[in-house]
């Protein structure tokens, strides 16, 4: 198995998400939206029989491997906003879901955030935002902290949580943006810092539709962050 193999049918996928988003079939946005999600998250999250790229990226964490470390992403422009360019493996996974569940409940819904001080003890984390400003030093020892079981629990609960959402949006919804103080209420929970490399967050979210959420925080921000972590996988050549 190669990167190409996984990476393609996903593209694909995406493709015909956002051509469908510039539409009006609810019917069809909602079919694509499901499929590529489910293509970019553990497959017990939609209930596949398949591996998915983060099936594959989660075991090899899952196997001790939580401090690798590994580029931060792909996307060259948010790495001019972020603290560092390469993280440990465990912050990668941190960093997605908890974006996943601050924007799919505060910004899509106004509904409380899965994450509270409950999880937050589980998983060992000293942090209650994404993680976005923290310094090199900072992500490897906020990643050596971390209960990657307790973790993967976390991810499995926002997924699930997420596909909820996404399978009652209607069409005005999708096509519409959120109230301000919706995306304030990220930074008042501590979703996010007031540290630039941060709060930048709000302004992107802010702009977009949920439509523009369902392509980025919920979909293409993941293959952002899986596929640097997949050099490390010797299953993958």
């Amino acid at each position: 198995m190669n990167k190409e193999e996984l990476f393609t049918p996903i593209r694909e996928k995406y493709d015909e998400l956002k051509k469908a988003l510039k539409g009006t079939d609810l019917g069809k946005i909602r079919e694509l939206t499901l499929e590529v999600h489910a293509m970019v998250h553990p497959a017990e999250i939609s209930g596949r029989t398949e591996k998915t790229i983060a099936d594959y990226v989660l075991e090899y964490m899952l196997m001790g491997n939580q401090n690798v470390i590994v580029p931060r992403e792909c996307n060259y422009t948010d790495l001019h906003y972020a603290g560092t360019r390469k993280v440990p493996m465990a912050w990668q996974f941190w960093h997605t879901y908890r974006i996943e569940d601050l924007v799919s409940n505060i910004l899509m819904v106004n509904q409380n955030q899965i994450f509270n001080k409950e999880w937050q003890e589980q998983i060992g984390a000293s942090i209650t935002d994404t993680g976005n400003a923290l310094e090199f030093n900072e992500a490897v020892e906020f990643a050596e902290g971390i209960n990657v079981y307790a973790l993967r629990d976390y991810m499995i609960t926002v997924g699930k949580n997420t596909r909820c959402i996404l399978e009652n949006l209607t069409l005005k919804q999708i096509q519409s943006m959120v109230p301000e103080e919706w995306v304030m209420r990220i930074l008042e929970e501590g979703g996010v810092t007031t540290d630039f490399r941060s709060v930048w967050l709000l302004v992107f979210w802010g702009r977009l539709t949920r439509g523009g959420m369902i392509l980025t925080p919920m979909t293409d921000h993941h293959m952002m962050h899986l596929p640097p972590c997949l050099n490390n996988l010797p299953i993958l050549h």
